[in-house]
């Protein structure tokens, strides 16, 4: 019992150690970055900024909130992400559920078509063209409809909902009367809270973050999300950074210089603190829900 006790002991100390120093890896990166963007530039290119901001500085925000398309792009990058998401869950559950159902005829042809998808597909060009002729170019619908689900996110609430909603508990209710749209929304969906979170968080993040199809399918700027204005921000300081340099301008290359790092951190925290601030309220739910939803297939 000793020896064991003591091999415990020494296991525990070793994962302690190994989840600290993987916290440290993890944690250290957020806080320099938040720490730069409220730093002196010259400062931080220097390397005396570590942890602790030095010679507080909000210029970097000030600028990027002064570009009025910001917060246009705010607005259409939060309405993407929600009415997306929305969309998404919507596919993905209800035909994550049709498949889950035992009785439902050519389930496994609808699985291997819907996986045929996964390694499988038609190509930028193809879809490019789709989208045109369908009328969806230049359009909100562009960026929500071509990528309405995705197979895995299905795959996964599939094999969930097989596990933890018993087949016994769906005869029961047909039994009491209840409709297959009833046994969905009455039964089927409370149940299977962990993996709509799980779900959810993954397809507005992904919103979130995206910025290919905006570039691809949008040329109205009324219509950019976040991510494409954030682009274009750190572009434009690069750019003016090299015409500066090729014109000779010492004083003036080093000033733009400094513009450019100064905004390169702001936008990286105004990129990403609403997903910091939403992932804790989902962070319960997240780890149930992958796991559960990946027992077997």
């Amino acid at each position: 019992m000793q020896k064991n006790d003591l091999s415990d002991r020494i296991f525990d100390i070793v994962n302690i150690v190994i989840l600290v120093l993987v916290l440290l890896v993890v944690l250290y990166p957020l806080i320099f970055v938040v720490s730069a963007s409220v730093s002196d530039p010259i400062l931080v290119n220097q390397g005396k900024v570590w942890l602790i901001p030095k010679g507080i500085n909000f210029e970097g925000y000030e600028r990027v909130f002064r570009n009025s398309e910001i917060v246009t792009g705010y607005r259409n990058t939060v309405f993407y992400t929600v009415f997306g998401t929305l969309i998404n869950l919507f596919v993905t559950l209800t035909c994550a559920y049709s498949l889950s159902r035992k009785d439902l005829r050519g389930r496994g042809l609808f699985m291997a078509l819907f996986t045929f998808t996964m390694f499988f597909s038609g190509g930028l060009i193809p879809t490019f063209i789709l989208v045109k002729n369908l009328g969806l170019y230049n359009t909100i619908w562009a960026l929500v409809l071509p990528n309405a689900a995705a197979m895995y996110n299905i795959i996964v609430a599939r094999t969930y909902m097989q596990v933890n909603i018993p087949l016994e508990l769906q005869e029961a209710a047909f039994i009491d009367g209840c409709s297959n749209t009833r046994l969905f929304l009455k039964i089927v969906m409370p149940l299977s809270a962990p993996i709509i979170a799980v779900t959810a968080l993954f397809y507005g993040v992904s919103h979130w973050n995206s910025f290919f199809n905006a570039l691809i399918y949008l040329s109205n700027r009324s219509l950019f999300p976040l991510q494409l204005i954030i682009r274009e921000i750190l572009i434009e300081s690069q750019m003016s950074a090299q015409m500066i340099t090729s014109g000779g301008n010492i004083e003036a290359m080093a000033e733009q210089a400094r513009i450019a790092e100064i905004v390169k951190y702001a936008v990286i925290i105004v990129s990403t603190v609403p997903v910091l601030i939403v992932y804790p309220f989902l962070q319960r739910y997240f780890t149930q829900g992958i796991m559960v939803g990946a027992l077997k297939g």
